[in-house]
């Protein structure tokens, strides 16, 4: 009986693995060489899977490059999410700003192909921004609002406020190579990455406090 119990949970976990070492492969061939550049041959053989099981997961091509991009969108507006009300404005989008730089830093494939896709016009990904993504930019800038008509922020517009934030984070991913031919460092030089996330925090916190 134990054993038999055992057993979903052991194929839950295999499934799970397979699953994620497929997402892993796609990120890093999709993220080199884009959806059509990349094909299923060779993630399959990186994610060390016979082509048949991947497709038993990921049925095309295109169902596989929209489940890489949803499972970068996860990660990428985790810090977004993490916004609250309640928080103290300056606290919680100093937070945002490091969070957002640790994406940045750990997720430099994922940002990129992130922003390949954007810069394709988001053919594949179109109803996820439209969807979820503005909801959830909606609400957090509500939260912005009001923070804003209480006094605890400057009067900015919220929408512009999240899209410079994310476009200052994300700038050190989607360009790290010019980041690092100008100044000779990355995000993963930890002095660097936190001589960044100061720098950053203090450009946009003196920006939308309350004078």
């Amino acid at each position: 009986m134990k054993t038999d119990e055992k057993k979903p949970g052991r194929r839950s976990r295999a499934v799970a693995a397979k699953r994620a070492a497929i997402l892993e492969a796609a990120l890093t061939l999709f993220s080199q060489f884009g959806l059509h550049g990349a094909s299923l041959d060779k993630v399959a053989e990186l994610a060390d899977v016979s082509k048949t099981n991947l497709l038993y997961y990921f049925p095309s091509k295109e169902v596989l490059y929209v489940a890489v991009l949803k499972e970068i969108l996860d990660v990428w507006l985790a810090p977004l999410r993490a916004l609250r009300h309640d928080q103290e404005p300056l606290s919680a989008i100093r937070r945002y700003i490091r969070l957002k730089l640790e994406v940045s830093r750990d997720h430099p494939q994922a940002s990129r192909l992130f922003c390949l896709e954007m810069l394709q016009g988001a053919p594949l990904l179109r109803d996820e921004l439209a969807g979820d993504l503005k909801k959830l930019v909606e609400e957090k800038a509500a939260i912005i609002e009001r923070w804003i008509a209480e006094e605890r922020l400057a009067n900015v517009q919220p929408q512009h406020l999240i899209f410079m934030l994310w476009a200052t984070t994300q700038h050190y991913a989607d360009f790290a190579t010019q980041v690092e031919a100008v100044t000779g460092q990355t995000l993963s030089d930890a002095q660097f990455f936190e001589q960044t996330v100061e720098n950053v925090q203090r450009m946009v916190i003196e920006g939308i406090r309350v004078r």
